[in-house]
């Protein structure tokens, strides 16, 4: 018999509860009673949720990796898979895999293709439930392949530099891995061999007489012996030349030596005519030349020994005024009332200058209102705004910026002049004789502020000064200019390979000079100082001092401005920090700037070293006192791309720091900027100040306020006077045995390094002179040059003094 039945679920549990249950089959008969083995019955099932699920991990090649896994609650107990990217996940074919006997998942050794969405699924015979997914990427770090061999040098002859190369490929970064860290270029200085012309030796004595009636003699090329490519000798190494002995008969003198005679003796007459000739029109000429200049008998008496040393040697005038003091020293003015030359334009002269210039074909002119005395030659002076727009409308100036404030122009002559931009640092000197007589020019010099005009530069290269325009190119000049303008290097050109770039008509940009390898015959060459670097042009034009690092040492000089509203009525207090190059036009236009947006200067000034090493520049404020201030800036510092400030895209870098006070009557602010390059060296300032109070207005002490005439024509442009000039040069310009001429005064004024630059000029005095009047046009000291040539007059007992009264 079989027997049946059937039993839900409800009665079960409406009988037995919850509990587990078993059934148990029974039989009996007469003979007795027979029971089954019992049957337990549960009930299966799965839970949706997991108690622990895999999650998301990145981790770098190699590395092991370990996807926890807690399967649901279930009856009976679930089995463990897992998958990627929906696939299964098979330990067996797939060694690199090991599944946990607590359904863990482990990654021996992760690699790319392990990179992908993990999956842990549980099942029974209930239900099949998955995890969330967990994304596992495995990235690379990259590194650095070796290093490429050296290139060849980059100078032919002498000094130059060389570079090597490295990538980022051993390996390539992947999946968010991070780049190699350091520098993917190397540059170190080299010295190529240069080449070595060949050069003859003496000749060797005359062999004796042979049976031919010659003799022979020779010389080799070994003094010196040609190499690294150089020349070989020009010229016969073997001479011969008839003789007489005893093997060939002696011959009398014929016709044809006494024609030779003749002839030698023609020749010497007529070379020593020409020479009394050139001697007689050298000296016609000297003596008009000297007309011009001046009268002779002033030349002649107008230096008497001195007994006496000015007071204070080493103090420096600091403005024009202060020569009355030592009015008694190289203070002779120029008489022009002996000049032929007429003259047009404009003389712009200093304030204290206040005689009537004449000339001998002209009439007395009255000072005009401004101060400025103008020379007529039938023409009025130009417009200055006529004159902007004639330049700008030509090809090459239309990039010339047409407002007055950084433009200075004026009329020259061979007097000379100065141009200078107010507050920027910019000038250029127009030494005396620089412009030919009889020739007038109208000269100008601007900066170029706008931003299409920024230099293409290339790898390691950053501009190190403004762009500087003077002009019009294409004058002739017989003598070099002075270009001065600032520039934020740190001035160690060791570190750097700085050059001097020039536009060109076409409107490139070409190197014309490189610092340490000027060539002394090139119409340019360049003193970098500290903060100023003076180029010496024969050719005007559109000028850029840029330079290369040569190593991650190199370093530019930041500027750090900081800057607050002058007023402040919110709650809210906007500091702005610029960093910007350490230049005085870089200076002067972000003061315009700020006072526009109603700005004030609550620091002075703070000079930063930024070198060459590819990190970015850090900025936060530290220390406020937290319970009357607060930042409102998410982050804990602000940031600055590197490349931002080294290319100088931005001539205006800056950025701001947002504040917020507790209360309105809360004025007082102390707190500290820290500033610094990552990984690299940093600085911190103090700052205490008063938010209500405008202690610090913009025209400050910490802008040098330079107040001077934009352009000055004549003789008041320049410390020291015309005829002084003229008879320093004549007696430093003559070689002295004992070394008391111009190289003496070199030294004494520092300018050991130009010594060739100097010997190579016609007159070097005059040179030299030029470079102290740039250089100390503002604090110029006539005391401290007169001690000077005080000091080189008693080697050879003179001492130039000038009296009032010869003045």
């Amino acid at each position: 018999m079989q027997v049946k039945i059937d039993i839900s679920r409800q009665q079960v549990e409406k009988i037995f509860g919850l509990e587990d249950y078993w059934c148990q089959c029974v039989a009996w008969s007469t003979t007795g009673t027979q029971k089954s083995q019992k049957a337990f019955v549960r009930i299966a099932y799965l839970r949706k949720n997991f108690e622990e699920e895999p999650l998301g991990k990145e981790v770098a090649l190699d590395q092991e990796i370990l996807l926890r896994c807690h399967p649901p609650e279930g009856v009976p107990p679930a089995e463990v898979e897992w998958q990627r990217n929906e696939e299964l996940i098979d330990p067996k074919t797939d060694p690199n895999f090991f599944i946990t006997v607590d359904h863990n998942l482990i990654i021996k050794q992760a690699r790319l293709a392990d990179t992908g969405n993990y999956t842990c699924v549980a099942k029974n015979i209930v239900a099949r439930r998955k995890s969330s997914s967990a994304t596992v990427i495995v990235y690379v770090n990259g590194g650095w392949s070796t290093w490429a061999t050296w290139s060849a040098c980059s100078a032919v002859c002498g000094r130059g530099w060389q570079k090597r190369s490295r990538s980022c490929t051993n390996p390539t970064p992947l999946n968010g891995g991070t780049s190699c860290e350091g520098q993917s270029v190397q540059k170190s200085a080299c010295t190529a061999t240069c080449p070595v012309d060949g050069g003859w030796s003496e000749w060797s004595k005359w062999s004796p007489c042979g049976a031919d009636c010659s003799m022979w003699r020779s010389r080799e090329c070994t003094q010196p012996t040609p190499g690294t490519g150089g020349k070989e000798c020009q010229g016969l190494d073997l001479q011969s030349l008839n003789c007489t002995s005893e093997q060939c008969p002696q011959t009398a003198s014929g016709a044809e030596d006494v024609a030779l005679y003749v002839g030698i003796v023609v020749v010497a007459l007529c070379l020593t005519l020409l020479l009394i000739i050139l001697v007689l029109v050298y000296r016609r000429k000297k003596e008009g030349l000297d007309a011009d200049v001046a009268d002779s008998s002033i030349l002649t008496t107008g230096f008497q020994p001195m007994g006496i040393k000015p007071t204070k040697p080493g103090v420096w005038a600091p403005r024009r005024a202060a020569r009355s003091k030592n009015s008694h020293l190289l203070t002779i003015q120029p008489d022009l009332t002996t000049t032929t030359t007429s003259y047009q334009g404009t003389l712009r002269s200093r304030q204290e200058v206040t005689g009537k210039f004449s000339m001998s074909n002209g009439p007395l002119l009255e000072p005009l209102p401004n101060g400025s005395h103008t020379l007529h030659n039938g023409k009025l002076p130009s417009d200055p705004n006529d004159f902007m727009n004639r330049l700008s409308s030509q090809t090459y100036f239309k990039t010339l910026p047409r407002d007055n404030v950084n433009t200075s122009y004026g009329t020259f002559n061979f007097l000379g002049g100065r141009l200078t931009l107010p507050n920027t640092g910019i000038s250029l000197l127009i030494p005396p004789e620089a412009i030919p007589r009889g020739k007038i020019y109208e000269i100008y010099l601007t900066i170029q502020t706008k931003e299409d005009m920024r230099l293409p530069l290339a790898g390691c290269q950053t501009l190190l000064s403004p762009v500087v325009s003077c002009g019009p190119p294409g004058v002739v000049l017989t003598r070099p200019v002075i270009l001065s303008m600032d520039h934020c290097s740190d001035a160690c050109l060791e570190n750097w390979a700085i050059r001097l770039k020039k536009q060109s008509y076409e409107g490139t940009w070409e190197d014309v000079l490189q610092l340490g390898e000027e060539v002394v015959s090139e119409p340019y060459y360049c003193q970098l100082e500290a903060e100023t670097c003076r180029v010496f042009t024969e050719q005007l034009g559109r000028f850029a001092l840029v330079g290369e690092s040569l190593s991650m040492a190199a370093a530019k000089r930041l500027k750090l401005l900081l800057f607050g509203p002058a007023y402040c009525s919110t709650l809210e207090y906007n500091i702005r920090i610029y960093c910007m190059d350490d230049t005085q036009d870089l200076l002067k236009e972000v003061m315009q700037m700020e006072r526009q947006l109603g700005g004030r200067l609550i620091d002075e000034p703070h000079v930063l070293l930024f070198k060459d090493s590819y990190h970015n520049l850090r900025l936060s404020i530290h220390d406020m006192p937290q319970a009357h201030w607060r930042s409102k800036l998410l982050a804990g510092y602000q940031e600055i791309p590197f490349y931002h400030i080294w290319s100088g895209s931005q001539r205006t870098l800056h950025c701001t720091f947002t504040l917020e006070r507790q209360s309105l009557s809360t004025c007082d602010l102390s707190c500290t900027l820290c500033v610094w390059q990552v990984e690299g060296e940093g600085q911190s300032f103090t700052l205490d100040f008063n938010i209500s109070k405008d202690i610090r207005p913009l025209d400050s002490d910490f802008l040098l306020m330079d107040n001077c005439t934009p352009a000055l024509a004549g003789p008041s442009a320049f410390q020291i006077p015309y005829l002084i000039r003229q008879k320093i040069c004549s007696s430093l310009d003559t070689p002295c045995p004992n070394g008391a001429d111009w190289r003496l005064l070199a030294q004494r004024l520092k300018l050991d390094r130009h010594m060739s630059f100097l010997a190579s000029k016609a007159s070097p005095t005059s040179v030299i002179l030029d470079l102290w009047e740039t250089q100390h046009f503002h604090s110029g000291n006539l005391n401290q040059l007169a001690a000077v040539m005080a000091e080189i007059g008693k080697q050879e007992a003179m001492i130039f003094l000038v009296s009032d009264g010869e003045c």
